[in-house]
């Protein structure tokens, strides 16, 4: 297809990377709980959210050079037709996070255990990880999720309203720069104000993860290892998350072009 370029193709790869490793990122909590080590999770988990927003930094000035670079003739369904394939990719990134994820809580376990035995330095960590030795330990944990994987969840357990927040969230932080820069083209007469109003999107869209998901698995896993709480509903509520997070990044095609008008009108109010 004539929209498809190897600009977009890197952009992709981009947001594939960004969205595995974010849904990745629950396995982090699951592993700490799992070894005892929450406090060493959580250095591993903001590491991962660091590479992550480093990729997004990265991925947001080629993806509005697309604008730059469309025809002039039927614009609109052009740059339509590339950021949808650009949330096709935040999709998939998901899926291939999910199925990922035993092997990662495998190896994110032994890496918690190696990164208190290194007290805390995450270059040391590298350094042990990038040996041959510990690469072939790696790849022995290598596997995909099994239904033995979902033995003993329930779905009483699954907090609904919980679900759907995070699946709305996550699909507004989808859709954030991409509506932003759609609505510029929109209203061009307020390009750049509709461009800069991504920031403040994405940044509503951590905040509210910050305030309702957040602090509910920490807490979750905080219950494991006091012994208050069990394994098996942590897992059962990160699967869950999971769960909302692949539906949150399909609703997001939905919701790409009401929230491109949205922003469109709303920057009337500010210019």
């Amino acid at each position: 297809m004539e929209f498809i370029s190897e600009k977009l193709i890197l952009i992709s790869l981009f947001i594939f990377i960004i969205h595995s490793i974010e849904t990745l990122a629950y396995a982090v909590r699951l592993s700490g709980a799992r070894v005892r080590l929450l406090a060493s999770a959580l250095s591993l988990f903001n590491l991962m959210v660091i590479v992550s927003r480093m990729a997004n930094m990265m991925q947001q000035p080629f993806t509005g050079s697309l604008i730059d670079n469309a025809p002039k003739v039927d614009t609109l369904h052009f740059v339509e037709s590339q950021y949808r394939v650009i949330i096709g990719a935040s999709t998939f990134g998901t899926i291939i996070g999910i199925l990922l994820l035993p092997t990662f809580i495998a190896i994110f376990s032994r890496a918690i255990i190696h990164l208190s035995e290194e007290r805390g330095s995450i270059p040391s960590l590298i350094k042990k990880g990038l040996t041959f030795e510990f690469m072939k330990r790696g790849i022995k944990h290598i596997h995909l999720p099994r239904p033995s994987y979902l033995v003993d969840i329930r779905l009483k357990d699954i907090p609904i309203r919980l679900f759907i927040i995070n699946m709305i969230i996550t699909a507004i932080y989808t859709i954030g720069v991409l509506s932003a820069l759609y609505a510029s083209l929109i209203a061009p007469e307020r390009a750049s104000t509709s461009i800069m109003a991504s920031g403040l999107i994405n940044g509503m869209a951590t905040i509210l993860l910050t305030i309702f998901i957040d602090p509910k698995i920490s807490i979750l896993a905080d219950d494991v290892i006091n012994q208050r709480g069990s394994y098996t509903n942590l897992k059962a509520v990160s699967l869950m998350m999971i769960t909302s997070r692949l539906l949150g990044t399909l609703l997001a095609q939905l919701f790409f072009i009401p929230g491109a008008e949205y922003i469109a009108w709303f920057t009337k109010f500010i210019v």
